[in-house]
């Protein structure tokens, strides 16, 4: 069964824009996988971050509260279809039955309507004797799962869809700096058209995938950046692993875990505007089996020093 994308926003079909983006923000902070090791964490996750990317469009949300979980089947025209060729209006969405289920508004009760009796005089006249029309196709929308160094290059991508009439593969250009929810258009590869009528657009739908190492927030990227007890103490210039390449951090001399060094610029590109900063955590390691003489040079420091990271003065 489709889910609801309100229920799984944990919003009210009323909710305002702000409200629906406040929401998705904590859900996606709450089940992101690099802080929740829940098994199911990363499931939550594409379900929240599916929700968000149709309530977070307002033409997308209308069609969505208007036609139901079956929204990207129904052509963007279809009220002008409708109205040219049965006389109805309303929203309507297949069924497994082949019929049609005409809703009566958001969140409202469906009832079972004829097929023929509401399309017939779209697609032909059926037994009624009247002339056929030609009938662009509908609009289809699929999803494209990128990760976040596809998404931050760009360029051409071979995806492979399965569909009714077998498998399609495409050469797809990949926009440099793609966001998750975006669309891809590739025109006239969507549904067929009847007679001679030109086939509707296909759109891919980005979904960038969770990252063992980097966590996007926006056009922002964050990355731990792991650093010796003697290069955070002292400073050091060391460098990062970036979906860019390799970048040059400089550590600040006396930077403790936690500390963020912030990267302008180097976050997710934007074509048409300013590209994120990229933000490196530091985390100070320490050896994991030391040496006779690390020991040794660490019991020293403990001898010399007076720092006391529990003091609170």
């Amino acid at each position: 069964m489709a889910q609801d994308y309100y229920e799984v926003l944990g919003v009210p079909r009323t909710a305002s824009q702000e409200d629906i983006q406040q929401a998705y923000r904590k859900l996606a902070r709450r089940h992101h996988p690099d802080v929740n090791k829940d098994p199911e964490a990363e499931e939550r996750f594409k379900d929240v971050n599916e929700a968000y990317s149709v309530l977070a469009d307002p033409d997308t949300r209308a069609r969505y509260d208007r036609f139901g979980p079956d929204f990207r089947q129904i052509p963007e025209d279809y009220d002008e279809r409708a109205a040219a060729g049965a006389g109805y209006g309303g929203a309507g969405r297949a069924s497994a039955g082949g019929g049609v289920r005409f809703a009566q508004g958001p969140g409202g009760s469906f009832q079972d309507v004829d097929f023929e009796d509401l399309f017939g005089g779209l697609f032909g006249a059926g037994g009624r004797g009247g002339p056929r029309r030609t009938v662009p196709g509908a609009d289809q929308e699929a999803e494209v799962e990128l990760s976040v160094e596809e998404a931050y290059r760009g360029g051409r991508r071979a995806v492979g869809l399965a569909g009714p009439d077998g498998r399609r593969d495409y050469q797809v250009t990949i926009p440099r700096g793609v966001r998750d929810g975006q669309r891809i258009r590739l025109a006239g590869e969507g549904g067929r058209g009847s007679r001679d009528a030109p086939a509707g657009d296909l759109y891919l739908r980005v979904h960038i995938t969770p990252h063992e190492r980097y966590r996007l927030d926006g056009r922002d990227i964050h990355v731990r950046l792991p650093v010796t007890p003697w290069e955070a103490a002292l400073g050091a210039t060391v460098p990062l692993a970036t979906p860019g390449g390799t970048a040059k951090v400089t550590v600040p001399p006396g930077s403790s875990s936690g500390r963020r060094l912030r990267l302008r610029g180097e976050g997710m590109p934007h074509p048409r505007g300013t590209d994120g900063d990229l933000y490196a955590e530091v985390r100070v390691m320490v050896p994991p089996h030391p040496t006779d003489r690390e020991r040794e040079l660490f019991g020293e420091l403990a001898a010399a020093s007076d720092f006391d990271p529990r003091s609170k003065g």
